[in-house]
């Protein structure tokens, strides 16, 4: 999930506070394509959720008496509230009739309610597939964690393996967004060590703990964060791309879903070309790799002549 749990979520709640909002307002409010949202839709349905169509051009509402979580707690709300039979014996003459049920009953609908909002993020986090490293044996991962954190604006306490150091370390985390980026899923936060927002991966969490910390994020933006980043891994640069399709391929290239918007423009021959400026080269240049000869780098020079050494020494091996 584009954060994609947290987006069907906020999908719910838009829904329950406004029957009737079209996909094109969801994907206002969530900043996501239209199709994006109307996938998300029928994963929700998939999931058991009643979303359903209120008629043409009437957007869409809950069917039966469904609701998502009706008291709206955050958790100092919620302890303040359950504090209440603390001081009932200093206010207890000026309580009306019948306070006592009302307020066991209202703690129950919260507990009930809170436990509905569990089981429905652990069915929404059950149905995204997230593999296992080659070399690892254990298959636990910590999405259900960093996704409620997430939601409840927690910071978690984590130990983290970093793959180039190839060392475990400490770290307590702001966790922002999850982006999911080819069958993985990374998590952009505030790390409080290295006090910069960075990228961890999610199976190199080793233990993950939400502390009763909050955090604000303040004015961070996902998609200036992430601007002219080609999946997950940013730099400095300024590259222009300019890619050239072949036929064959040119519908699959249009039906790519992308961080960056690129310039396509149709070709007579029904290729296409490509164009996006990018601020690393890693990770484009190995998803243009996947289209081998249907897929011509066309500028940067520089570009074209680092691909042809590179195809002199792959020939190399099998001559």
């Amino acid at each position: 999930m584009t954060e994609r749990v947290i987006r069907l979520l906020r999908i719910i709640n838009l829904v329950q506070a406004f029957p009737g909002i079209k996909a094109r307002e969801l994907a206002e409010k969530c900043e996501a394509a239209e199709r994006t949202i109307y996938r998300d839709l029928e994963l929700l349905s998939a999931a058991g959720i009643p979303i359903t169509t209120l008629g043409h051009g009437k957007g869409y509402g809950f069917t039966g008496d469904f609701s998502m979580y009706p008291l709206d707690w955050n958790e100092q709300e919620a302890i303040a509230f359950s504090m209440l039979p603390s001081i009932f014996d200093q206010i207890e003459t000026m309580l009306p009739s019948g306070f006592d049920s009302a307020y066991e009953k209202v703690m129950a609908t919260y507990r009930r309610e809170k436990k509905k909002q569990a089981d429905l993020l652990q069915n929404v986090t059950d149905l995204i597939q997230m593999g296992t490293p080659a070399h690892r044996e254990n298959r636990s991962h910590y999405l259900l964690e960093i996704v409620r954190a997430t939601l409840e604006q927690k910071t978690i306490d984590t130990v983290y393996h970093t793959q180039s150091r190839n060392a475990e370390s400490r770290r307590r985390i702001d966790p922002y967004n999850l982006v999911p980026r080819e069958h993985r899923f990374y998590l952009i936060g505030y790390c409080h060590k290295a006090k910069e927002v960075r990228t961890f991966r999610i199976s190199r969490f080793r233990r993950v703990d939400i502390l009763e910390e909050t955090f604000d994020k303040r004015d961070f933006n996902i998609k200036k964060y992430l601007r002219n980043t080609w999946s997950i891994e940013r730099g400095e640069k300024e590259i222009h791309f300019k890619i050239r399709f072949h036929p064959d391929v040119a519908r699959y290239v249009k039906e790519e879903e992308m961080f960056v918007k690129p310039k396509m423009t149709d070709l007579e021959d029904g290729g296409l070309l490509f164009e996006v400026t990018l601020n690393h080269d890693r990770e484009f240049l190995n998803w243009l790799s996947q289209y081998g000869p249907d897929a011509e780098i066309l500028e940067p020079e520089s570009y074209r002549e680092d691909m042809k050494k590179r195809l002199e020494k792959w020939m190399k091996l099998y001559q």
